[in-house]
């Protein structure tokens, strides 16, 4: 459908390298821009080291050799000439509000009205990333899950006035790239997959922080126990399975004890006090700082390796 089709990525660092990646596995052409002089060049070298890599290990996402992918991708410093004939514009640039206004400010004095308008930030609502933007209609948050290669979800989030058609056209490239678009129908601070994961965090560190369960053995209850099954299915599901009779079922015969137990969650707890060192320092002795890397590196390669699987399932 956009097989002709060109998209610009603003700024060169890790999502934007990951955003990249994913546009030329689906066989769109794709230009990078940078303001920092060699940035762009840069992050050239790595997406060709990472389109080898993948290749190699048989993990190369969509029907094109890495060659063909690494065909559709140039750089540039200029924005004038990075934004010149794309339709689609992801800006990528760090989690700072006024950076990216003034970013999408210089983008839209280039190109037409016409031309999609897209953030990757992970928490700024779009009423305030494109406040300063003339044409709304045009905008919107694309936030995708870090890797975004190897994690495919992306939360397609409308400003206010933002048209459904819009809407549409982000969630055909999403799909026709590979990606999975999920839709929400508003903006909200947190968006929905923050949200879910925010409040994942907060129960979690109240266990820790009450001396009920260890940081190691908390995030086994994750690893070896609710991540098993959403990995594959996700909470709505599991509630609809779990019961003979699905998910009415499910709530006459739990939902009691749900709200009980909800109703005995603390309040939301303190990140960054004294208790709070507590933790940071139990999780430096579960993993050590200096294997951070080393871990980065195995979780994306059971990442890589999972998503074979789901891709088989």
């Amino acid at each position: 459908m956009l097989a002709e089709a060109m998209l610009c990525v603003c700024c060169s660092g890790l999502i934007g390298r990951s955003w990249a990646l994913v546009f030329i596995s689906g066989g769109l052409s794709v230009k990078i821009y940078d303001k920092q002089p060699g940035m762009a060049a840069s992050a050239l070298s790595s997406i060709r080291c990472q389109v080898s890599e993948f290749q190699q290990k048989g993990l190369l996402r969509g029907e094109l050799s890495a060659s063909q992918q690494l065909s559709l991708i140039s750089t540039c410093d200029d924005l004038k000439t990075a934004v010149e004939g794309a339709f689609f514009i992801q800006e990528c640039v760090f989690e700072n509000l006024e950076a990216k206004q003034k970013v999408f400010l210089d983008i839209e004095g280039l190109v037409g009205s016409d031309v999609i308008l897209s953030s990757s930030t992970s928490c700024l609502v779009p009423s305030l990333v494109f406040c300063k933007v003339q044409h709304q209609s045009r905008c919107l948050v694309a936030h995708p899950v870090n890797p975004p290669y190897l994690v495919r979800l992306v939360e397609l989030v409308p400003h206010p006035l933002t048209s459904p058609s819009v809407m549409d056209m982000a969630q055909a490239l999403m799909s026709q790239v590979g990606q999975v678009p999920v839709r929400l129908s508003r903006e909200l601070d947190g968006f929905a997959l923050n949200r879910i994961q925010m409040a994942v965090i907060a129960e979690s560190w109240r266990l820790v922080q009450d001396g009920v369960i260890s940081v190691k053995d908390v995030d086994l209850v994750m690893s070896e126990g609710l991540g098993m099954r959403y990995a594959f299915i996700g909470p709505m599901e599991t509630m609809h399975l779990n019961a003979p009779q699905g998910l009415e079922d499910y709530m006459r015969r739990y939902g009691p004890g749900i709200q009980r137990v909800l109703s005995s969650f603390g309040p939301t707890p303190d990140f960054t006090g004294d208790q709070a060192k507590e933790i940071f320092k139990e999780m430096c002795q579960f993993i050590p700082p200096e294997q951070l890397s080393a871990r980065t590196e195995r979780r994306d390669q059971l990442l890589s390796h999972l998503a074979q699987i789901k891709k088989e399932h």
